[in-house]
């Protein structure tokens, strides 16, 4: 590991409160401090991105490190880093919007409880997905890039096993997951803009992994399906 490769103590403490800031600002937006379903995601999101990063800089500084890559450095490309601050803009959006839509304004009518319950039960799948793809892949960079200094090579092991992209898989579970449970229709076509982006982007990843990292042709022939099994 280079000298470089590890955080301070302070820049996690501020990730920390970035993660604190975010669900704080929805509950804030909502107008709505005793919203129910607000405080469970909220709970959720401060719980599992707090866990992964506090795992990361105790088991895994160099990936910590690698996540907080400036986009446009390292050798990703102009059109991937468009795509990341597209995907930036949109999270906060997906953030914002349902407060907006469920409390603020009430834009659409509520969603069945059922709907509500399969939201949560998405973003558990989403916990599990986000956290396993960190534990099993050293190299999740947030750039479309290739780790030469880091000694890249293909994952094939754990979640990588089951399809090739669980990071995004996560994320779709989560995108899909949150707004269900919040009871957001806008919040459900935000997410699906998001996973839209991520549909174009991991064409365009595999398209460079192919052609430059050793043994992803092999890995892409094993492990059939992108995102979803048995779908793409």
């Amino acid at each position: 590991m280079s000298p470089g490769s590890k955080i301070s103590g302070l820049k996690l403490v501020a990730a920390l409160a970035y993660l604190l800031a975010c669900p704080a600002l929805m509950l804030w937006v909502s107008g709505d401090w005793t919203w129910t379903q607000g405080w469970i995601f909220a709970a959720w999101f401060v719980a599992v991105f707090t866990v992964c990063m506090i795992w990361l800089y105790r088991k895994d500084p160099a990936l910590l490190a690698e996540r907080y890559r400036r986009p446009g450095s390292g050798g990703q490309s102009r059109t991937d880093r468009w795509i990341v601050h597209g995907l930036t803009v949109g999270f906060f959006l997906w953030l914002l919007i349902p407060p907006l839509d469920v409390k603020r304004f009430g834009w659409t009518a509520s969603l069945p409880a059922w709907l509500q319950i399969v939201g949560g039960i998405l973003l558990l799948g989403a916990s599990f997905f986000l956290f396993r793809a960190f534990t099993d892949n050293t190299y999740l960079s947030p750039l479309v890039r290739i780790q030469t200094e880091r000694g890249h090579r293909v994952v094939s092991t754990g979640v990588y096993g089951f399809v090739r992209h669980p990071m995004y898989l996560g994320a779709t579970l989560m995108f899909a997951g949150g707004p269900l449970l919040l009871s957001s229709i806008w919040g459900v076509l935000v997410g699906l803009a998001l996973v839209s982006l991520l549909l174009v982007r991991i064409p365009r990843e595999e398209e460079l992994l192919v052609r430059e990292l050793d043994g992803y042709r092999d890995y892409r022939e094993k492990v059939r399906f992108r995102l979803l099994p048995y779908v793409w």
